[in-house]
């Protein structure tokens, strides 16, 4: 799956000479945390987040409500946003697993998605990861999730999957990951439609060196 396939197309977008009590307000509208800033035929120029909108306690403590009410009523959203040159960004075209892995390295819960010429083309957050993740182990879909327990060896794969073209079985969604606390072991997690628990354990149970460690039913 790449960028382009879990993206939020079309994002909400903001001028920098808005005011930051209008940016506040459309993330409160909207339910959203993150707001591309554009001018120039929406080329980036800065983001708003929830934090950059927060005002520091000690600055509070100072000044009384007229005086807090006025300094927000003041401030526009390019004193607040992060500017261009700080902001990590992603092309449609990078892999979803690298996206993911540049907003765990940066600490951060969005990336916005720019062509070429720093056109936002769309907006990729922790939420859209999040989703896309439930989509590619088939949540959507009724069946059962099973998890195999495997050596990490060429052909151990087909083993399994072998098993499943001959009982006629679809997969809806396919992951694997390492072993916790046993090196040279991964574990395959599979979302199988159409079948039963015991279906399951009586063919999979058969596969050499492989173990069935987790059935359950997601609806």
């Amino acid at each position: 799956m790449l960028v382009r396939d879990c993206m939020t197309r079309h994002p909400i977008l903001i001028s920098p000479n808005w005011s930051a009590s209008e940016a506040e307000r459309l993330m409160s509208e909207n339910r959203i945390r993150h707001l591309p800033v554009v001018e120039d035929g929406k080329r980036l120029v800065g983001l708003i987040t929830r934090q950059r909108l927060s005002m520091k306690p000690e600055m509070l403590g100072s000044l009384n409500v007229w005086e807090i009410s006025r300094y927000l009523a003041d401030l526009k959203v390019k004193q607040m946003m992060i500017k261009r040159k700080l902001i990590v960004t992603v092309d449609e075209d990078r892999s979803v697993e690298r996206a993911a892995s540049l907003m765990s390295e940066n600490k951060i819960g969005c990336l916005p998605v720019l062509d070429d010429d720093d056109v936002v083309v769309g907006m990729l957050t922790e939420v859209d990861i999040s989703r896309a993740f439930q989509e590619m182990l088939g949540l959507p879909v009724d069946g059962l999730r099973v998890t195999v327990h495997m050596p990490n060896r060429p052909g151990e794969f087909a083993k399994l999957t072998r098993v499943l073209a001959d009982r006629g079985w679809g997969v809806m969604g396919i992951g694997s990951f390492p072993s916790r606390n046993k090196p040279g072991f991964y574990d395959a997690v599979l979302k199988i439609p159409d079948v039963t628990e015991e279906e399951v354990r009586a063919e999979l149970s058969k596969v050499e060196d492989q173990e069935v460690v987790d059935v359950r039913s997601i609806v």
